[in-house]
């Protein structure tokens, strides 16, 4: 006695015997259109990081205006401080002496009394208006938790008016590395 089985959908066949699948099914023309665009947009992609990543080339640079005229007023004023002062000559000022005499010359009294703490900054000068971050280290103790948290706010806000960006981040640092605070610029 043999037995049929029936057929999975209704007006279809079982496979004759001997044949144990049935042939991959083709992809239509949409699908192979699709997979070619994509790696097409794939390419441009990877081609263009690459071309941002050398630098970018004259095309690129054709609407920009030349460094120096876009030159922020911190950063030509920065310049004029360094220049030597009647015949004595003047040790380049580091970040964190620049922030400080911003912070006295047009700070709060707050404002004043927290940068009073700082010992380092790193990072000030190094900025794209992509990803820009600096880091600013005191001699408070602490941490994010700690009685100093408010003096971190204030400070990462001074810092916020000496600098501007696009896309920046600062971060105040205890006196053991902990991040005591931070804050966009």
């Amino acid at each position: 006695m043999t037995y049929q089985q029936n057929p999975a959908q209704p007006g279809q066949q079982p496979p004759p015997p001997g044949m144990y699948a049935p042939p991959p099914k083709k992809m239509s023309a949409g699908a192979k259109v699709g997979i070619g665009c994509g790696g097409a947009v794939g390419v441009i992609v990877v081609l263009a990081v690459i071309g941002a990543a050398i630098g970018g080339g004259a095309a690129s640079d054709a609407g920009k205006p030349d460094k120096v005229a876009a030159a922020p007023k911190q950063e030509q004023q920065a310049k004029e401080d360094a220049k030597p002062a009647k015949g004595k000559p003047k040790a380049p000022a580091s970040q964190a002496d620049r922030f400080k005499a911003f912070v006295k010359k047009s700070g709060t009294a707050a404002e004043k009394s927290a940068i009073a703490h700082v010992t380092k900054v790193q990072g000030a000068d190094e900025q794209n208006d992509i990803l820009d971050s600096a880091d600013v280290y005191t001699d408070f103790t602490g941490g994010l938790m700690g009685p100093h948290q408010s003096e971190g706010k204030l400070i990462a806000s001074a810092f916020a008016d000496w600098k501007d960006s696009k896309n920046g981040l600062v971060t105040i640092y205890d006196a053991k590395g902990e991040i005591l605070s931070n804050g966009n610029f």
